[in-house]
């Protein structure tokens, strides 16, 4: 009999060996690979259609994303309404994203009703029509979302930090105009459409309970023909412009109460061997509720009701961005103490207790993020369409198990210098 009056011992989420799930993969008639993680937890499924077709490739300003958005709105067969009053009929979920790389359709559906809604889907990605009703009916709402977020001056500054980082005109610093809205022309997106929703620049992932005839289906309905001929992408280089002038201050908002503040600088991509490493130092940075800014900033200070770091998983280049909104009277004295932070992590090594609190955090988190086949696919997706493997996987791993004090110190020394951030205040 277990004794009530003693307490289980507790393990740390670091000595847990974590293994990543495998995939199992299959390949359509066509050519198209599809990537499956079964799971039985319950009784239904994810089926995400992954293509090359992010603001990356457009030649035209919000072509990208117009064209996502539209291809839902409307087919030769069925108009939006009928589109959208289908898949809801069977309790499922057609959702829809586009990034700076990636264009995305995912499907969440009970697993007994994915027959019945492949179809639809089928239709969506083959047969779009991009009615100038339904482009005008988008236009006139972009146009007065924009209007209301510009009052905003989190979202401002959103805005105006990427396009310091990586210039106006790169994929990752171009921003949304009511002019750019105004200039979407139908015959722009059906030729967007056309060259990047192909059989052959197209990944399928598949996670959860899935029907037994499951690679049959998916075959017949996207497998069996070369769908929308066969378009060769090469992806573009592009040159990063970054401002001259770091450091900005734009008012927004006269009657406003808070200030959007935004701290960042370029950082290595994912390849990079420090990137990893560097999560590491984020985390205690700015990257959990219980980092050096929360602690000090909010808990200490009391400027916010929270602030944070992040780093940008973007596969040209990354970057390092701190961001939060304080009162406007204390924007300035947050910079002070989010500078003072950097400097004590260049020039103190962090302390083992504290090291071990981020590493099984971080090995928590990773836990909860593998946590069925929903999230594991999750986890494959990014490795697959960053072109790695299992390796990096796990090699993160133990770079959170074994990463050094000294080692951060010496990461923070190459890549905290306050000079090297661009600073931006939007009031």
């Amino acid at each position: 009999m277990i004794n009530r009056k003693i307490a289980p011992a507790i393990k740390d989420a670091v000595e847990f060996d974590i293994t990543l799930k495998p995939y199992e993969k299959f390949t359509l008639d066509n050519g198209i690979p599809v990537y499956v993680v079964k799971g039985d937890e319950q009784d239904t499924l994810q089926l995400e259609m992954i293509f090359h077709a992010g603001s990356w490739y457009e030649q035209e300003s919000l072509v990208a994303s117009a064209a996502n958005f539209l291809m839902k709105n409307g087919s030769s067969r069925h108009s939006a309404l009928e589109i959208n009053e289908n898949i809801e009929y069977y309790g499922a979920y057609l959702n829809r994203n586009s990034y700076h790389e990636n264009a995305t359709y995912t499907l969440h559906c009970l697993t007994k009703h994915t027959e019945a809604l492949l179809p639809m889907l089928q239709e969506v990605l083959l047969d779009p029509v991009f009615s100038p009703e339904e482009l005008a009916i988008y236009q006139q709402n972009m146009k007065q979302r924009l209007a209301v977020n510009l009052q905003k001056c989190d979202f401002v500054a959103n805005r105006f930090i990427d396009k310091y980082l990586f210039g106006e005109f790169h994929p990752y610093g171009r921003i949304s105009s009511m002019m750019a809205y105004d200039a979407l022309q139908s015959e722009s997106l059906k030729a967007f459409y056309q060259k990047h929703y192909t059989y052959n620049n197209c990944k399928i992932f598949v996670a959860g309970n899935l029907p037994a005839n499951m690679i049959t289906l998916l075959n017949q309905y996207f497998g069996s023909t070369p769908w929308n001929g066969d378009t060769h992408l090469i992806r573009p280089e592009l040159p990063v412009q970054m401002a001259d002038e770091k450091k900005h201050r734009i008012f927004n908002d006269e009657n406003g109460v808070q200030g959007a503040v935004r701290i960042a600088r370029h950082f290595p991509n994912r390849y990079h061997p420090d990137f990893p490493k560097m999560m590491v130092l984020n985390t205690i940075l700015g990257g959990y509720f219980g980092s050096r800014l929360m602690s000090n900033i909010r808990e200490e200070k009391g400027y916010t009701y929270g602030i944070h770091s992040q780093l940008y998983n973007f596969r040209q280049i990354s970057a390092l961005n701190i961001q939060t909104e304080a009162g406007r009277d204390v924007c300035e004295a947050t910079i002070d103490e989010v500078y003072k932070e950097l400097i004590r992590l260049q020039n103190e090594p962090v302390p083992a207790e504290e090291l071990n609190l981020v590493r099984n955090y971080m090995i928590g988190s990773i836990l909860g993020d593998i946590d069925g086949a929903f999230q594991v696919i999750q986890r494959w997706k990014s490795l697959i369409l960053n072109d790695l493997d299992e390796h990096y996987f796990y090699n993160n791993i133990n770079i959170i198990k074994t990463i050094s004090a000294e080692e951060l110190q010496h990461l923070a020394k190459l890549y905290l210098s306050p000079a090297d951030f661009y600073e931006l205040v939007v009031i």
